[in-house]
């Protein structure tokens, strides 16, 4: 089921939301859990709880705070709610996309809006679902979006997540699991047994690395170096990617 939230100190426009979401729901015909809060800290608590939300409507003004930072500091628990901002003025649209917005929606809301919005967050989370992975982290359950992983290490028994924003996240588990859990996905290759690399972040391999953007050099096992190729070349063919030999 997907469960919305919103974080607004005006109470109408709290009042306001709630009644568009009840229509919506009776038109489209679909069961959505939603929870409104009057304020940023009780957003962040519930967060910070481990609550996680699919679409998140966030005033941008709020009473000691902005709906930027505030966002910020969820992005810490969350990178893949969809967070529609809700402001009066335009004046932190730009600002709002450094943050990952889904949208920035300036008020009054019209039901035909708030319903084109919510038509298009439910297919978007729809889709990410079947590509995002949950963690059991010190910090509690953390939500990744597998399309920004860039690689994966496993360093005892601990595996260390590293994003394509140079985020990098611990949890627990083997990499055999995770291997498993990932296969339906063709971008992922094991090319070593400590070390799982999405392939859409391989910039070069040599007989000895794979290099990553970011500079990572993940080792390959002697004699696996052809193997490993032809794995990179069949995904990059598969894709239609350009390929000059």
């Amino acid at each position: 089921m997907i469960k919305v939230a919103f974080c607004d100190n005006d109470m109408s426009v709290l009042k306001q939301l709630k009644g568009l979401l009840d229509q919506y729901c009776k038109k489209s015909n679909k069961e959505i859990e939603y929870t409104a809060f009057y304020s940023s800290l009780e957003l962040m608590a519930e967060i910070e709880r481990s609550v996680r939300y699919d679409i998140l409507f966030l005033d941008v003004i709020l009473p000691n705070e902005n709906g930027i930072d505030i966002a910020k500091e969820i992005r810490q628990y969350d990178s893949v709610v969809k967070i529609i901002f809700l402001t009066s003025s335009s004046e932190f649209a730009v600002q709002s996309y450094t943050v990952g917005a889904y949208f920035y929606q300036v008020k009054p809301i019209l039901d035909d809006v708030f319903f084109r919005l919510m038509d298009s967050a439910i297919s978007g989370c729809q889709k990410e679902q079947k590509r995002s992975l949950i963690l059991s982290c010190k910090s509690g359950i953390l939500r990744i979006d597998l399309e920004r992983l860039e690689y994966c290490e496993v360093i005892k028994r601990t595996l260390v997540f590293n994003m394509e924003n140079g985020k990098v996240i611990e949890s627990s588990g083997s990499m055999d699991k995770l291997c498993e859990q990932l296969s339906r996905y063709d971008n992922f290759m094991r090319p070593h047994r400590s070390f799982l690399v999405n392939m859409e972040y391989i910039q070069m391999i040599s007989h000895k690395t794979i290099i990553m953007d970011n500079q990572a050099e993940i080792p390959i096992p002697h004699g696996k170096c052809s193997e490993i190729k032809k794995m990179y070349l069949d995904y990059v063919l598969s894709k239609n990617q350009v390929l000059i030999s």
